[in-house]
C-alpha cells in the first residue's frame, strides 16, 4: 500500500493574498513582529496598529449600543416594566448549549432584580425545536404574563400568534435566519433581520439575550457592571455555537473567558469543569467546546436539558457537584450511542459511495437517537467531505440535522427542498428539518441536486488553508507569546496553520494512544541558521495513517512538507511548544536553498526551496543579482506551492 492511499487527498490553499508591502509595515509598527504573524493579521483584516490594538485587546467598553437592534426599544421597555411591575416571567429556551446558556442566563439576570421568573426548556422529542404551544401553556398555567424567548423564535409565526390569542405578551430574542415575515410579537430582536441594522450581525442566540439585558439595565437606571457578570454564559455560548470569532463575540468570549479563568464564574460551571478534569484558571476555547459544551448538551440530546440549566443555576457547592456527577453519567452514555450511530452512519455513506458518485449524503435510520444525530453529521462530513443530513423517526415523521463542508451554504440548499419539510430553518452550515417518512427518497435526490449546482471541482476536494509560510528557526518563545494572543480562536478567527517545507526527521517517530490511533515525531530543518532551538516536536490524533510517510522520509532521507498549527504542550510543569498536524507530504522535487533578508533585522535566513521554476542565485537585500525585488512576496522564493 503506498502512503497516500489511506490519508485524505488534501488540497493547500492560500488563506487570501496579503499585501506584502502592508505586511511589512504593520511588522514594523508592531515592534518588528516576526512577519508570518504580521501576515497572519493582515489576513484577518487586521492592517494597522490601532486595528491590532483592538484585536489585541478587545475591550467591552466599545461594544454597540443594544438600542441599535430593531425591536430593541419595545423589549427593553416591556422587560423593564414587568420588573417594576412585579409580573412573572417565563424565559423560553432551546435545549444546545446555546438555549440552555440563554436561558441561564436571562432567569440569572431577571432573578437578580427580584423578578419571580421561571423558564421552559422544550423536549427534543416531546415538543421538538423551537417555541410551541405547550410552552405557552405552560407559562399560562403558571400565572405568567411576559415571555422571554430565546435562541429559537423568529421563523414560530404560528406559536406566536397563539401565544397572542392566549393573552401572552412575547419577546423574541433570536439570531437563526429570518424568513419573509416577522413573527407577532411585542419585539423580535434578531440582527440577521433584513431590516434590523444592529452593525454586527453574528451574536449567539445568548448574545442577543445578553443585549436585552444591557438595555434593560440601561433603562432601569442599574448598574451597567451587573450584566458583565452574565458574560461567562455568554462566552460558552459563542464557543459551543460555532459564531464567528470577530467583533462583538470576540470582546464577549474574551471578557467571559477572564471571568472563567479567574474563578468568578458559577458554581455549576466550576463543577462541569472539575468532572471534565478541566483547569478554569487556564480554559481555552477549545476546551470549552469539547469538555464544557457536550457535557452541557448531553442533558438535552438523551433526556432534559433543564437538568443542565438547573445545574448552572444553582447555589449550593454540594448540589452542583450532585448535578455533574449525574450530567456525566448521561454524557458518557452518550458517548457510546454516538459511537454506534457513526458506525452505521459510515456503513450507510459508504454503501452510497459504492454504487455511484455522491455531493451529498440524507442518511436514515429508526433507530437512531434524535439528540446525537447532529454530531453524527458533522463526524460524516470530516470522514467524507460532503454536506450531510441525518434523519431518524420522531413521532411518525422524520427529524434531522444537517451539516456541511466550506462553501457550500446548506441552508439555501435545504430551501431549494422546502416544499417538503414540515418546519426547517438554521445556518449557513448547519440546519434543521421535518419532513414526511414518504418523501425522504424525493429529499435525497432534490437536496444533492441543490448540493451540486453549488459544488465547484475545488470545493469537491478538502482544502487545508493556509496563512505563511514560516521557517522553525523562526518559533521561539517571542513567537508563541504574540502568537497566543490571537486567541480567543474560532470560525473567522482560526487558529495560523503555516507551513514549513525542507524538513528531516529526526528522533524515533511514535504511534501514541491506547489504541495507537496518533502520531509523534520531531523535526528539523535541512538547513538551519544555527543550531540554537530544539527540534519542534510533532503531534497528530487520529492521525495514524501519517505515520508511514514520516518512517519513509526517516529511512531514505526524504524531506518533507508540513502543514500545522501551534500550540503549547504541558508535560508535568514542563512547556513546551509544538506543532499540531494538519497535513504533511514529500517535497515533490530536489530542494535548494535560497537566502532571504528579514527586512526587520537585515539578517539572512535560510530557507529550502521547492519549485520548477528557475531560482535565484542568492538574494541580497531581498533583490536578486538582476537587482530584482524578490522581498515583496517572500513566499514566492519559498518551497511548497500551496494552490
Amino acid at each position: 500500500m503506498s502512503v497516500n492511499e489511506s490519508r485524505p487527498d488534501y488540497r493547500w490553499e492560500k488563506r487570501g493574498s496579503a499585501d506584502e508591502g502592508i505586511v511589512h509595515s504593520l511588522s514594523v509598527a508592531l515592534n518588528d513582529v516576526p512577519l508570518p504573524l504580521a501576515r497572519a493579521l493582515v489576513l484577518r483584516g487586521v492592517t494597522t496598529f490601532e486595528e491590532a490594538r483592538k484585536y489585541f485587546r478587545p475591550s467591552l467598553d466599545e461594544m454597540h449600543d443594544p438600542f441599535l437592534m430593531k425591536d430593541m426599544e419595545q423589549a427593553a421597555e416591556r422587560l423593564a416594566e414587568a420588573v417594576l411591575t412585579h409580573e412573572k416571567v417565563l424565559v423560553y429556551g432551546d435545549y444546545d448549549v446555546d438555549g440552555v446558556t440563554s436561558t441561564v442566563m436571562m432567569t440569572s439576570f431577571l432573578r437578580d432584580l427580584g423578578v419571580d421568573v421561571e423558564f421552559f426548556i422544550p423536549h427534543r422529542s416531546k415538543h421538538g425545536y423551537g417555541l410551541c404551544n405547550a410552552g405557552f401553556d405552560f407559562a399560562r398555567a403558571r400565572d405568567c404574563s411576559l415571555v422571554v424567548a430565546l435562541d429559537c423564535g423568529i421563523t414560530a409565526i404560528e406559536p406566536a400568534a397563539y401565544a397572542k390569542s392566549i393573552g401572552l405578551d412575547l419577546i423574541i430574542c433570536d439570531h437563526h435566519t429570518a424568513i419573509d415575515e416577522i413573527p407577532d410579537a411585542v419585539a423580535v430582536l434578531d440582527p440577521k433581520r433584513p431590516d434590523c441594522e444592529y452593525p454586527y450581525p453574528h451574536l449567539s442566540g445568548c448574545g442577543v439575550g445578553f443585549k436585552l439585558a444591557q438595555a434593560t439595565t440601561t433603562l432601569l437606571g442599574e448598574d451597567p457592571e451587573k450584566t458583565k457578570e452574565l458574560m461567562d454564559l455568554v462566552a460558552i455560548s459563542i464557543a459551543a455555537d460555532i459564531v464567528p470569532m470577530t467583533g462583538e463575540n470576540r470582546k464577549l468570549m474574551r471578557g467571559g473567558t477572564e471571568l472563567l479563568c479567574n474563578g468568578k464564574t458559577r458554581l455549576g460551571i466550576a463543577a462541569l469543569a472539575k468532572v471534565a478534569r478541566l483547569n478554569l484558571t487556564s480554559i481555552t476555547t477549545s476546551q470549552i467546546v469539547f469538555g464544557i459544551a457536550p457535557r452541557i448538551n448531553a442533558a438535552g440530546r438523551l433526556g432534559d436539558a433543564g437538568d443542565a440549566a438547573t445545574l448552572l443555576l444553582e447555589t449550593d457547592s454540594q448540589l452542583a457537584d450532585k448535578a455533574a456527577s449525574a450530567i456525566e453519567k448521561v454524557n458518557d452514555e452518550r458517548k457510546q450511542i454516538d459511537r454506534n450511530t457513526e458506525e452505521e452512519a459510515v456503513r450507510q455513506a459508504q454503501t452510497f459511495v459504492s454504487a455511484r458518485a455522491r455531493d451529498a449524503f440524507v442518511l436514515f435510520s429508526e433507530s437512531w437517537h434524535p439528540g446525537v444525530i447532529g454530531i453524527t453529521a458533522s463526524r460524516i462530513v470530516e470522514k467524507f467531505f460532503r454536506p450531510t443530513v441525518m434523519l431518524t423517526k420522531v413521532n411518525g415523521t422524520a427529524k434531522g440535522s444537517a451539516r456541511s463542508i466550506h462553501g457550500v451554504n446548506v441552508y439555501n440548499a435545504l430551501k431549494e427542498c422546502s416544499d417538503l419539510f414540515i418546519t426547517f430553518g438554521g445556518h449557513d452550515f448547519a440546519a434543521g428539518m421535518q419532513l414526511e417518512l414518504s418523501v425522504i427518497d424525493e429529499f435525497r435526490e432534490r437536496f444533492e441536486a441543490a448540493v451540486a449546482r453549488q459544488l465547484t471541482d475545488e470545493l469537491r476536494q478538502p482544502a487545508i488553508r493556509t496563512d505563511s509560510e514560516i521557517h522553525l528557526d523562526a518559533i521561539d518563545d517571542r513567537f508563541w507569546a504574540i502568537l497566543r494572543q490571537f486567541d480567543p480562536f474560532g470560525p473567522s478567527n482560526s487558529r495560523p496553520v503555516f507551513v514549513a517545507s525542507g524538513l528531516r526527521v529526526v528522533g524515533a517517530p511514535r504511534l501514541m494512544g491506547s489504541t495507537g490511533d496518533h502520531i509523534k515525531f520531531a523535526v528539523r530543518p535541512i538547513v538551519e541558521q544555527e543550531r540554537k532551538n530544539r527540534p519542534l516536536d510533532v503531534v497528530g490524533f487520529g492521525m495514524k495513517s501519517y505515520f508511514s510517510i514520516v518512517q519513509e522520509s526517516q529511512k531514505y532521507n526524504r524531506p518533507l512538507e508540513m502543514a500545522f498549527t501551534l500550540d503549547e504542550n504541558d508535560y508535568r510543569g514542563t512547556k513546551t511548544i509544538q506543532a499540531r498536524l494538519k497535513d504533511i507530504r514529500f517535497t515533490t522535487s530536489d530542494a535548494s536553498v535560497i537566502t532571504l533578508t528579514d527586512p526587520g533585522t537585515k539578517t539572512a535566513v535560510s530557507k529550502p526551496g521547492i519549485s520548477d521554476k528557475p531560482r535565484a542565485e542568492i538574494l541580497i537585500d531581498g533583490r536578486d543579482s538582476k537587482g530584482n525585488d524578490l522581498q515583496a512576496d517572500p513566499e514566492n522564493a519559498a518551497s511548497a506551492t500551496m494552490n
